[in-house]
């Protein structure tokens, strides 16, 4: 009797140890399935905040984990060459801004991805109009006024904006194109510098995703934004359009792409995920705080405006001859 009793417990135990050599490969393989958001910018910043928004929800929709990793540098594009290298094309993500995928290829030589074959468009997130700004002391007090200005004082416009050949960059080329007129491009190390000369009178204009609070506040004059309607996060500003500049126009986004190599299956659940995700109220509140305006658009309508972004800048920066490299 006692003898069956110790037969009976080896095999309880050996039962839990295969058991459990069977349950660390499954743990290991859970680890690996995870959804991966690669953001090009550090923490703290808009599409960071995004990822991280859509991350907790998608963790639900999914039923798998979703984790967000910041791949920081050269305004996007080390994160869109890890999505470009990446094995794990089924479980990776990048969630990136319009400079990475329309700009950087037409300005930068040393961009080893091609976005029209490399990448597949999955989703767009949010979009936000840029502004042309003046200071709040300013004596230009619209669009008219600061334009009329540029056109009696040649080769004295100048405008700033936080990054050379950027988007933002290449507004203010395009409203200069548009006018007419010669403007001198000022690229700061970031917005913050812009925002302070802004204000101190240092520099004549600027074109951002400005603070809404100094708008509010007084700090700052927006004189456009480059939306095709006016802005819901400020309906009192003017298009360019609207003001009589109907070829200048381009809002920035950001979006989720996928490696090309991603089966389609995948491709359509992730998408159908971050839609859901990003579409909640709750998500949908606090990007407007940031001055984000969501959008959620599928992947069919997104890959159609990511071709019409292509052509509307092309022959922008084009005719710029600016080169990042």
């Amino acid at each position: 009797m006692r003898k069956s009793k110790v037969v009976a417990a080896r095999r309880w135990l050996l039962g839990l140890c295969l058991a459990a050599c069977v349950a660390a490969p499954a743990a290991a393989q859970g680890r690996q399935d995870a959804v991966r958001l690669l953001v090009g910018f550090p923490a703290g910043g808009a599409g960071d905040l995004i990822a991280r928004l859509v991350a907790d929800k998608m963790r639900v929709s999914l039923d798998r984990p979703v984790i967000v990793e910041n791949r920081p540098g050269a305004g996007g594009r080390i994160a869109a060459q890890a999505l470009q290298n990446e094995a794990k094309v089924a479980d990776t993500v990048l969630i990136s801004p319009l400079a990475p995928i329309v700009i950087a290829p037409l300005t930068f030589s040393s961009t080893s991805y091609d976005p029209a074959t490399d990448f597949v468009p999955v989703a767009q997130l949010v979009k936000f109009p840029l502004s042309l700004a003046v200071g709040g002391d300013s004596p230009h007090r619209s669009l008219a006024e600061f334009s009329d200005w540029l056109r009696n004082h040649p080769g004295a416009g100048m405008f700033g904006t936080p990054a050379a050949g950027s988007q933002l960059h290449f507004l203010g080329l395009m409203y200069a194109q548009a006018l007419g007129v010669e403007m001198t491009h000022v690229p700061y190390q970031g917005g913050t510098p812009l925002v302070t000369d802004l204000i101190g009178g240092q520099v004549l204009a600027g074109i951002d995703q400005f603070p809404l609070e100094l708008y509010r506040a007084g700090k700052l004059r927006l004189l456009a934004t480059s939306g095709a309607e006016r802005s819901p996060l400020m309906p009192d500003v003017p298009t360019f359009a609207e003001q009589g500049f109907p070829s200048v126009q381009g809002e920035a986004w950001f979006g989720a792409f996928m490696n090309s190599r991603a089966p389609a299956t995948d491709v359509e659940r992730i998408g159908a995920a971050l839609v859901q995700a990003i579409r909640e109220p709750d998500v949908r509140d606090k990007l407007a705080q940031s001055g984000m305006e969501v959008t959620g658009l599928d992947a069919g309508p997104f890959a159609a405006l990511v071709e019409q972004d292509r052509a509307r800048w092309t022959p922008v920066i084009e005719a710029s001859g600016f080169r990042g490299d």
